[in-house]
Order: C-alpha cells, then structure tokens, then sequence
C-alpha cells in the first residue's frame, strides 16, 4: 500500500482535530472556502460497499468498452498498448494517495479536488476557486459516456446508426438518469450499485471469455497471432503516446468519486473508508481492463481494432460468438455500464457544483446551493444536463467522442499538477501551526511522479504527430487551445469581477456566510462599499492642521 499512516486507533482522534481546525476560522490550515455545516443536508448514506460502488461504476461505464482501439492506433503495437494499460493504473494509485492525504486533513468536506484545492492556494483571494469553479462546471457533462451507450444500443438492435439517431438517443439517456438524481439520492444510489453489480459482472464474463478464446475453446482460430512480434510498429511519435496515455487514463477516471461525497459517508472515519473504496475499487478494476484488452487482442485481427473506433467491443462480441444470442446480449450490458456511469457522474459533480456555490463565487449561490424540493442538489444537476446536452449538439458526431475526450483532460492536468504540489504547501502550514501531520502521509516520490505525469500528458501534445494529423479530423492541438482558452476567461472574468469593477466603484468583494434550510451554510459575495469619513465639526481650538481623509464602510449591499 503506497504511503504511510498512524495506528488506526488513532487515525480518528487526529480527523477530529483536523475537522475542528477546518471548522475554526483563524486556524492556520483552512483556507476561505465553503463554511463547514452543523449538519448534512444530504444526510449520510453512502457505505464502503457504496463507495466502492460509486468508483467501479464511473471507471467501467464506457473507457474499456471504447479506448482501446483508439489505444492501440496510437500506439502502433500490441506490446505498447498492454505496457499502457499496466502503467496507467500505477499513475493513478499515485493520484489516489495524494486524494488520502487531503481527505485525511479534511474528513468531513465533500467536493474533492475543489475543497483540497481552496485550502492550498488562498491567494489570490477568490481566484483558485473561481478558475476551478467555471472549468468544473463548464467541463462537468457526462457527453461520453452517452455517446457509447447511444452507439451499443442502436448496434445491439441492428438500427443503421446516424449522427441524428445518436444525438437524440444520448440526449435522451442523460435526461432520464437527471430525472432519478434529482427525484432521490436514496434511489439513484441503490441503482448504482446495482447497475454496478452487473457491470463487474460483465467485465467478468468478458474476461473468462477472453481465457476461453486463448485455450482454443471459441470459432477464433489463432489466439495468439497478434502476440508474436508484441512491439513491431510501436510509435516513436511523443504527441500519439501522450494522446493513447490521455485516452487509457480516461478509462480509469472515476478512482476519486468517493472523495465527492465524502461527507456522506456512513461511518466515525469518512477518510478511511474512502481510502478502502479507492485501494479496492482500482486493484479490481485495473486487472478486469488488462483482461479484458488481452481478451480483444486473442479474439480480433490487429488491423480491425485499430480500426473499430469505440466499437471494440462490439467486434469482440462478433468474432466469438457470431450471430447468437449473446452477440445482442453483450452490447446491451455495455449500454447498462454507460448508464450506470452517467448516474455515478451526475450524482458526484453535482456535489462538486453545490460545493462551488457554497463558497460564493457563483451568481445564486443560496439557490444553487439549496436541497430543495427533493432533499437533492437539484440545480447543479439541471447544470451538469444542460452542458453535457450542449456539447453533445456542438462538435460534428464523427469527432465529438476524441474531442470531447482531449478537452476534458487539458484543465483537469493542470488542476491535477497543482493538487499534486498542495500536499507540500499544505504541509508546511501544518507544522508552522503546529499541528501533527496529517494521518495518512503519501510518499514524496508518489508526489513527483504524479506531477511528472501531468508536466509530460500537457507539453507533449504540442509536439506535431506525424503526418501533422491526430486522432480528429481537424488540427490536432485544437483540444489545447480550447483547454488553456478556457482557463485564460477564468483569468478575464476573475479580473474583471474580483479586481477592475470593484477599483471602478468604489467598493470590495467580501463574503458573507447564509444559513440554509436543513442545515446547510454557503457562503455569499456581497459589495461592500467605501465612502469618505464624515468627520464632525470642531471650534477652533480643536481643530488640529491634518484632518483624517481615511475612507471607512458605512454600508453593505449586495
């Protein structure tokens, strides 16, 4: 188990501390951010089972089912796309330990990364959350996993599939899975779990059937010809190894979706079952995908995977088992893994929104923030739907999966790189404050090497593939640029609204923190305006040469 920690026993005691510091507003290691609340208006239902649940559920909705064609064009050979899928788990416990350590500091704050984040870097005032805020929510759709699930339901019922019939077919799915979140968390998570059930289930099936193809028991009549020669044609291209690196890594985001609900944990130590859920969760899934890759590579010609697009496993499903009925079956349980994904992503972002809002950055925030009429973050769901129906509807049909894909990854490396190198800052503020360490400490080497992964997945797209084309039909930096536009409108719209139109008026933001209904706090930015001293009049005698011109606050207004 990568890191370190005290004796059990003890871990709690030191939470405790730690939750009360997050909850004191003068300690030296909370950061402004969201108010702690007295009590949860979400409630606690979430058990280790549950967790665990929560992250299989997003890691297997739609990556394994899709990537590993795309994987393995890029990489060029057999040899190189299995390395990936064996060095990309590794990165990820990486990230995973980094996520324990936070959640060790800070127990009983759901958002993830956003809460982790505020703590860090407090300066300058509003302007990590802010960034973080407008990339999450602008960035938070579910288009992807949609989009397969649209693609394996028209080609589990032989419908001729066209850009219309997958767009309205995706826009639909997310809406109906927007319906449940919204209506009952208790519903949406129990679906989770069983939706998720069947899914383990099926990566199950597909593995055995995968040992089936390699004993020779299946109508594939050489399992083992696209092993000999594993790394002939393996890419000398960086761009192409960091594009297939982004597109495995996809295939496993969802390690961190406990940390979003972590105060919803049913249990006295939030933290340790949170690290529990990710150690089992990604142990388990990261085998079942090298199985099941493997599985792909007995079953079907290399030339036909690299050309399958997200369709892999449908070509899987041909090749062993023809026309029967299992050659329907199985796209339909990849469907259901889809819409398993889409509930587990809606359910977790729309805690990392309300997360947002309760710090203030946002406009509404009270509102946002409410868990009115049903008990559930209704608002940032309706968010998370409207974006990801957006971007379901911009990008050509043909290009919206990759794009999508790539544009999605750009900010959160960046946000990822900047976690990675809270820990030491974080650290260092605890021993200035003389607090104990955190319970739970990740190797420093862990640390390195996860921002050494983001530094090489953000830099090396820029390098020109050969031929000068990627895996879209336009130029092959486009998802960059869009990335880093994206966090250069943070930066305007925090100028503007934090720096330029407060010196133009005459006044400052500052927070102000509203009760909620059911418990909740959030807090609220509010103008705060300066007006000249209104200095009273003196005799003569009094009067002194120098009169104070100090401006000081006579009113609030928001």
């Amino acid at each position: 188990m990568t890191g370190s920690f005290r004796d059990a026993d003890d871990e709690r005691d030191v939470e405790v501390q730690d939750q009360g510091a997050d909850a004191t507003s003068d300690a030296a290691v909370s950061a402004p951010g969201a108010p702690v609340e007295r009590s949860n208006p979400l409630g606690r239902h979430v058990t280790l089972a549950t967790a665990v649940f929560l992250n299989c559920s997003q890691m297997i909705g739609v990556g394994v089912f899709s990537v590993p064609g795309v994987v393995l064009k890029g990489t060029g050979s057999v040899g190189l796309a299995l390395v990936l899928w064996v060095l990309v788990p590794f990165i990820a416990f990486a990230g995973l330990t980094i996520y324990n350590e936070f959640a060790s500091m800070f127990p009983d704050r759901s958002g993830g990364e956003v809460v982790f984040l505020e703590q860090a870097f407090p300066r300058p005032r509003f302007f990590v959350p802010i960034s973080f805020a407008i990339t999450a929510i602008l960035l938070s759709f579910s288009a992807t996993a949609s989009i397969v699930f649209a693609q394996y339901t028209l080609y589990a019922f032989d419908i001729e599939r066209t850009p219309f019939r997958q767009s309205t077919l995706a826009v639909g799915i997310v809406c109906l899975c927007a319906c449940c979140v919204i209506l009952s968390t208790k519903f949406s998570l129990k679906a989770v779990n069983v939706i998720t059930f069947v899914k383990v289930l099926s990566l199950v099936f597909l593995s055995l059937a995968g040992i089936a193809v390699l004993l020779g028991l299946t109508p594939v009549e050489d399992p083992y010809a696209n092993f000999n020669n594993l790394f002939e044609g393996s890419t000398t291209s960086v761009n192409s190894l960091a594009l297939s690196i982004v597109k495995v890594n996809f295939s496993f985001v969802g390690w961190s979706n406990t940390f979003s609900v972590l105060s919803e944990i049913k249990s006295k130590n939030p933290a340790r079952t949170a690290r529990r859920a990710g150690y089992i969760s990604l142990g388990l899934i990261a085998t079942l995908f090298f199985l099941i890759n493997v599985a792909y590579i007995a079953a079907v010609p290399k030339d036909e995977i690299k050309n399958s697009g997200q369709l892999i496993a449908a070509l899987f499903f041909e090749h062993v088992f023809g026309h029967s009925v299992a050659r329907r079956l199985l796209p339909i349980m990849i469907a259901l893994s889809c819409l398993g994904n889409i509930l587990a992503v809606q359910v977790g972002r729309a805690r990392v929104i309300r997360e947002i809002a309760r710090q203030g950055i946002l406009p509404w925030a009270n509102i946002i923030a409410s868990t009115k009429p049903f008990g559930t973050p209704a608002l940032p769901v309706l968010i998370q739907v409207s974006l990801t129906i957006f971007v379901l509807l911009a990008p050509p049909a043909e290009d919206a999966f990759s794009f999508l894909l790539d544009l999605a990854s750009y900010p959160n490396l960046i946000f990822s790189a900047a976690l990675a190198i809270s820990i030491f800052i974080l650290r260092r503020r605890r021993e200035r404050a003389s607090l104990p360490p955190a319970p739970f400490r990740a190797w420093n080497l862990v640390v390195w090497v996860q921002v050494a992964n983001c530094l090489f997945l953000l830099i090396m797209p820029w390098v020109p593939p050969p031929g000068g084309q990627g895996d879209v039909s336009f130029w092959y930096a486009t998802y960059c640029v869009a990335g880093l536009g994206l966090l250069a409108f943070c930066a305007v719209y925090y100028y503007v609204w934090i720096v330029l139109l407060p010196r133009l008026g005459g006044y400052e933001i500052v927070q102000d923190t509203k009760e909620l209904d059911g418990g909740g706090r959030a807090n609220v930015l509010v103008r705060q305006y300066k007006v000249p001293r209104v200095v009273p009049p003196r005799t003569d005698s009094e009067r002194s040469p120098l009169l104070s011109r100090e401006p000081y606050v006579i009113d609030a207004a928001t």
